[in-house]
């Protein structure tokens, strides 16, 4: 397996990234944009004019990651070619989040098969349930096969996420690539680092992805009392002020949900993902030192299976852990980078949500507010 890395700004363009290799033929381009970027066509028409054989996949973003560094209002792509895997693609297209469901099994569908290795996914950040789209995908090719990705995202915006397969990204696009064989190696970890603070309270009355009551209360209103002055600036301001939520019976099966939207007629807060009903639900803060040790501990799980040389690792952390660090996101990046090792081709975004296999079930689902690393080598 090899790889090579480009960077693209409205003015240098496409340039080659430092350190990075080469490849002839790959299958595959993965980039990562920042929002606007995503308009600018001839960006995109040049990476399809380098590699006319390979499938351009991306989506927009709320900073990407290259190597070591967090970069904003740039494009980063990583082409990889695999020497002894095959690769398939898969894509679907929704218009109303209730269309979630159905397009992971459409996604399932069209990848699976008995030397499927695992499944790597990108899908719009506001239109798409990503708990949703998991479990069809899950219900066609099972629960042991690892899923890993993200979900796009637009800054602290919540405006408008595109998503692309070999053409300008667009909205409520859904991508995915299934890798096959016994060649390849895939490695994965997701951790938060987040610290839980208030009472544990219980979900009294949900919908999918909607969070209308906690302790038989109306959740926006319980919500904006904790958030005090930064109320006025929901739904940004919720990605600094997550939500644990768990079975009661099973509290390390927790998940964490960040907020994506409010209703204030119906005093209701949207997630990412699903936050079902009788589960307990506790608020969470952020913590600097926490979330780095996080980020590392993620790449150490993900390195634990990880075999070979020439190493790819993608990177999908949450964009209220870049929201809350600031100037210091970049500790988050070089502490797992150091893990990962410098050798190792690193790419990747700050998301709306991050999928992986949950550290404790194996099951894969959406995450928020994670660091989620995805590495791939072939042995």
């Amino acid at each position: 397996m090899r790889a090579q890395q480009h960077i693209w700004n409205a003015e240098d363009g496409w340039c080659n990234a430092e350190g990075t290799g080469s490849v002839t033929n790959p299958q595959i381009v993965l980039y990562f944009a920042a929002p606007g970027t995503a308009s600018q066509s001839e960006c995109f028409n040049e990476l399809k004019q380098r590699y006319p054989n390979a499938h351009i996949i991306g989506c927009t973003t709320g900073g990407e990651i290259l190597a070591s560094d967090v970069l904003d209002s740039s494009v980063v792509a990583t082409s990889i070619e695999f020497e002894k895997t095959k690769v398939e693609i898969s894509s679907g297209q929704i218009e109303a989040t209730d269309e979630s469901y159905s397009c992971g099994q459409k996604i399932g569908n069209d990848l699976f098969n008995d030397d499927l290795a695992t499944v790597f996914v990108l899908c719009d950040g506001i239109r798409v349930n990503g708990s949703e789209l998991v479990r069809g995908i899950i219900d066609v090719i099972g629960s042991d096969i690892p899923i890993t990705g993200g979900m796009a995202g637009d800054g602290d915006r919540f405006e408008m996420t595109l998503v692309g397969l070999d053409s300008e990204p667009k909205e409520g696009k859904i991508v995915a690539f299934g890798l096959y064989g016994d060649s390849v190696t895939i490695g994965h970890g997701s951790v938060g680092g987040w610290d839980v603070f208030g009472p544990e309270r219980v979900i009294t009355k949900s919908q999918d992805n909607v969070l209308y009551e906690l302790d038989g209360e109306p959740a926006l209103e319980l919500y904006k009392k904790y958030l005090g002055d930064e109320a006025q600036n929901l739904p940004g301001s919720g990605l600094l002020f997550p939500l644990k939520i768990h079975p009661v019976d099973a509290p390390n099966k927790d998940v964490v949900r960040t907020i994506v939207g409010i209703d204030e007629q119906n005093q209701s807060l949207i997630f990412a993902g699903n936050i079902p009903q009788n589960y307990n639900a506790q608020l969470m803060r952020g913590n600097f030192e926490h979330l780095i040790e996080g980020a590392a501990s993620a790449a150490e799980s993900a390195m634990k299976t990880a075999n070979g040389s020439n190493k790819v690792a993608i990177m999908v952390s949450c964009i209220g852990r870049k929201l809350l660090m600031g100037q210091r996101i970049t500790e988050e990046i070089e502490a797992a980078s150091e893990i990962l090792g410098l050798d190792t081709i690193r790419t990747g975004f700050y998301s709306y949500g991050e999928i992986s296999p949950h550290e404790v079930s194996g099951v894969s689902d959406l995450h928020n507010q994670t660091m989620t690393v995805t590495v791939y080598s072939e042995n």
